[in-house]
């Protein structure tokens, strides 16, 4: 029989099995698939098959083609991946510009992974109802990079989404953002604390997952949310949702691919002197001419930069 990994908790999945039943089911420690090196060889999003022994355990055989997935290098296992999700039509991008900052080396390198998968990626910053004038700029600032390469970007608040969709659910998904997670299985990721659990329960109108608070020693967020689970808000449309992460350490990417990954860089690599250019020494270099004239945004460079050069877990810190 066949399913959908709709949870993950390490040791344990949940399946969505073809006839809406809902299973628990489990793999053996020599699973592998090939090619990828992961800390977790299923991950929510998975189609797979299923065997059942007669004392009703449920074992993953087998996990059919994926169409994509988004995979990060693993915090402790520098040579093993950690896969987020997979087989997803968008990945949401949660940030805040403060409450805690979310870098933009992260923000960068979360896009370049998406870009390498072939996974559209928008941009959602929350928490907009505790900016004071320096963070709206901020955000003003932000927003107008990554419109300008070519990403949606929203500015939210999700508390006060939660009272929106209260009053109106038809309303939200007949908005910018409801329409672009309509029909979709979205992935939602982003930092510790920047308020995936509060967006999520605002989307269902219901507490599905815990919020967490932030600590105030460090203006970051403390981890809520310890698996990965695919929540329904219809039929066709469902959000997964994972734990924060810290950094974003990206797995298996060419140094001679960086470029490519990045849209505003590799649309200006066409002008460059030299087809292979790294955008670093060479003459003739458009990228760092168009940075030197202030048309490459500098934090995008200094991304660009950091993954051309990784080595060590504070890369992307």
């Amino acid at each position: 029989m066949f399913g959908l990994i709709i949870k993950s908790s390490g040791s344990a999945f949940g399946v969505l099995l073809e006839n809406g039943n809902t299973v628990e089911a489990h793999v053996k420690g020599n699973f592998r698939i090939k090619g990828i090196r992961s800390t977790n060889p299923v991950a929510v999003g998975d189609r797979v098959e299923l065997e059942q022994l007669p004392d009703g355990t449920n074992w993953i055989t087998a996990i059919c083609d994926r169409r994509n997935y988004i995979i990060r290098r693993s915090t402790n296992l520098s040579k093993q991946s950690h896969i987020l999700a997979a087989n997803v039509d968008l990945v949401a991008l949660l940030v805040t510009v403060n409450h805690p900052k979310t870098s933009t080396t992260f923000i960068d390198r979360f896009l370049a992974t998406c870009e390498a998968y072939r996974v559209p990626a928008v941009l959602i910053f929350n928490k907009t109802d505790l900016y004071d004038e320096d963070d709206r700029a901020e955000l003003d600032y932000l927003r107008l990079i990554y419109e300008d390469i070519g990403y949606p970007v929203f500015a939210i608040s999700a508390t006060h989404l939660a009272e929106q969709i209260a009053q109106d659910k038809d309303a939200f998904f007949h908005s910018g953002l409801g329409q672009l997670l309509s029909g979709k299985t979205t992935l939602l990721s982003g930092n510790s604390g920047v308020g995936k659990s509060t967006l999520l329960n605002s989307l269902f109108g219901e507490q599905k997952t815990r919020t967490g608070i932030i600590s105030n020693a460090h203006d970051r967020g403390m981890h809520t949310t310890t698996f990965s689970q695919m929540y329904f808000l219809t039929p066709d449309t469902a959000v997964i949702d994972t734990p924060g992460i810290k950094g974003f350490g990206t797995f298996d990417m060419q140094r001679e691919e960086v470029g490519h990954y990045f849209k505003d860089i590799f649309r200006l690599s066409a002008q460059c002197r030299f087809n292979n250019c790294t955008h670093t020494e060479e003459p003739g270099c458009a990228v760092r001419a168009a940075l030197e004239n202030a048309r490459l945004a500098p934090s995008r460079y200094d991304s660009y930069l950091s993954l051309l050069n990784d080595s060590t877990e504070n890369k992307y810190r």
